[in-house]
């Protein structure tokens, strides 16, 4: 006679079971990958900011540069029969460029266009008083300060000049951000637009008497030639909002340039 079986039935997880921890499985796979990708895109916004700001940073200090130059090499330091080959004044301006300078204004006063609010040409030899003077000009167009640099012509406009050879140089400048986008970033960056108006690029202190004041100056002295020092303020956004807040996000990059080259 047989004895009683001492198998003992097999253990295992009903469907039940396994469709619970496929469940949960996935639940986890699915936030883990949520987080991933949102990390990812805070990264990518972060460095998309970051190198924004930094090329606004070197195109700051480009500027600065380039207006420390203005005025090299001087008319005394030319040769009176090579005129291309020394600076007539440090800055160029239109109209009138030569014969009888504008009226600095600012807000869209005065009667220069340029220099203005948002345009400069600077009338400089970056590389040494053997070759050419150059007009290099800065024009802010939308959000795009643009950059261009010409060789000095006599005689010729140095605004139809330069205007041939403009290339972007500094993106997402929000300066002259329409009012509805300067209410905006001031909801998030109080006081970064001063009742609520546009910042100009470009602001100048012109030679007066005894010490360099702020243009416009009345009469004579608010003209293009008497410009001592260039205030550039630059207002950058970043391309992305920000991934978490949604908020936009602006730097504010301030610089001062000062010539050192006497007018004559």
């Amino acid at each position: 006679m047989r004895g009683a079986s001492s198998r003992s039935p097999q253990l295992g997880f009903t469907l039940i079971e396994l469709l619970t921890a496929l469940g949960i499985f996935l639940l986890i796979c699915g936030a883990a990958f949520t987080l991933l990708a949102s990390s990812q895109q805070h990264a990518r916004t972060e460095s998309q900011a970051l190198t924004s700001f930094q090329e606004a940073r070197l195109g700051l200090d480009q500027i600065v540069r380039d207006v420390n130059d203005a005025g090299y090499p001087p008319p005394t330091f030319g040769d009176a029969g090579l005129p291309n080959f020394s600076t007539t004044s440090p800055f160029a301006w239109n109209p009138g460029y030569t014969g009888s300078p504008c009226q600095i204004g600012t807000g869209g006063g005065g009667t220069c266009t340029t220099p203005g609010d948002f345009d400069l040409i600077i009338e400089t030899n970056p590389q040494d008083a053997g070759s050419q003077v150059q007009w290099i000009r800065y024009q802010l167009q939308g959000t795009t300060l643009f950059r261009g640099a010409a060789l000095k012509q006599t005689g010729n406009d140095p605004v139809t000049d330069t205007a041939t050879f403009l290339a972007p140089f500094v993106q997402n400048v929000v300066n002259n951000a329409s009012s509805t986008q300067i209410a905006q970033y001031e909801a998030v960056y109080p006081g970064t637009f001063p009742g609520g108006d546009p910042v100009p690029v470009f602001s100048y202190t012109c030679d007066g008497a005894g010490a360099p004041v702020s243009c416009p100056l009345a009469g004579a002295g608010n003209s293009p030639v008497n410009i001592r020092d260039v205030v550039v303020t630059l207002i950058v956004a970043a391309p992305t909002p920000d991934a978490t807040t949604g908020r936009p996000r602006l730097v504010q990059l301030i610089g001062r340039g000062r010539r050192v080259n006497p007018n004559q």
